[in-house]
């Protein structure tokens, strides 16, 4: 196996998706090429990867600070008031040098200190910067995984594809695209059912509006024309009103889905019974 083979059947690795012989090719792969072994174990660590959450102590920590800063500007105030406002405050009166020469020597040292914690701030962004990088390639990662398994032949590896869109919580337009094809095309009704659902944590996205609005005409299972209905219902899209009434005028319909149409058009607030009849 060549590594540019590796690297197209690594998506289907992560997400266990490769049949025992195909695994085992892969991994005698792996054992022999350290550039793909590494880059494997890379991708691994990454999908591991969570959101770094603040301790208890850390909180109570800062709580601590905060309330002292607060203390530490009342009991300032209250010094400027007393002593008239003075350009050197009470605080710092007691121990800042009187002489000129001294001032000049405390001033610098200061500056140093300053351009000290300004180092360690821009050296805790670079940091910050690195741990969002990171967390961009895990979602460019997982939306890759999506897209890959949603094309496979194996209906249970699009199901799979289907089921990864949930780690995608910022999905592009293709990622999208790809779940909308499949809850319009899908030859699986599970699938198509499962595509659905999924799109449900994405209705805010006026194409996935629309794109449910144009699924629902071209389903003939009357469980995905269910779920479809309730779904746009749920998300009140008033658009939805004019699919559900072509929908509904379809004499083959099932009973129990023209039932459906009707309930979904009254929550709408738009019931119209004569075509039910």
């Amino acid at each position: 196996m060549k590594c540019e083979q590796a690297r197209e059947q690594l998506p289907d690795y992560l997400a266990d998706g490769l049949d025992p012989e195909e695994r085992s090719e892969l991994e005698e792969h792996f054992a022999g090429c350290a550039s793909c072994r590494e880059e494997a174990a890379a991708w691994t660590r990454l999908g591991e990867l969570t959101a770094e959450e603040p301790s208890p102590a850390l909180r109570a920590r800062f709580e601590a600070m905060l309330e002292a800063y607060e203390e530490g500007l009342g009991r300032r105030a209250r010094e400027q008031r007393t002593s008239g406002g003075s350009a050197v405050p009470g605080w710092l009166r007691g121990w800042w040098p009187q002489r000129p020469a001294l001032q000049f020597a405390c001033s610098v040292g200061f500056l140093i200190v300053g351009l000290g914690a300004g180092h360690l701030l821009t050296a805790r962004g670079a940091a910050d910067g690195q741990l969002s990088q990171l967390r961009e390639e895990v979602h460019n990662m997982r939306e890759m995984v999506a897209l890959s398994l949603m094309q496979q032949q194996s209906a249970s590896e699009r199901l799979r594809g289907v089921n990864w869109s949930y780690r995608v919580d910022r999905p592009d337009s293709e990622v999208l695209a790809a779940l909308l094809r499949t809850v319009k095309y899908d030859p699986s009704v599970d699938v198509r059912l499962a595509a659905a659902d999924a799109l449900r944590q994405f209705s805010q996205y006026p194409a996935v509006r629309q794109g449910l609005v144009e699924a629902l005409g071209r389903q003939k299972s009357p469980l995905v024309q269910i779920a479809l209905i309730d779904l746009l219902v749920d998300i009140r899209d008033r658009r939805a009103a004019g699919a559900l009434r072509q929908l509904g005028a379809d004499t083959s319909l099932e009973y129990v889905v023209r039932e459906r149409v009707e309930q979904g058009l009254e929550k709408l607030g738009m019931g119209e019974k004569s075509w039910a009849r």
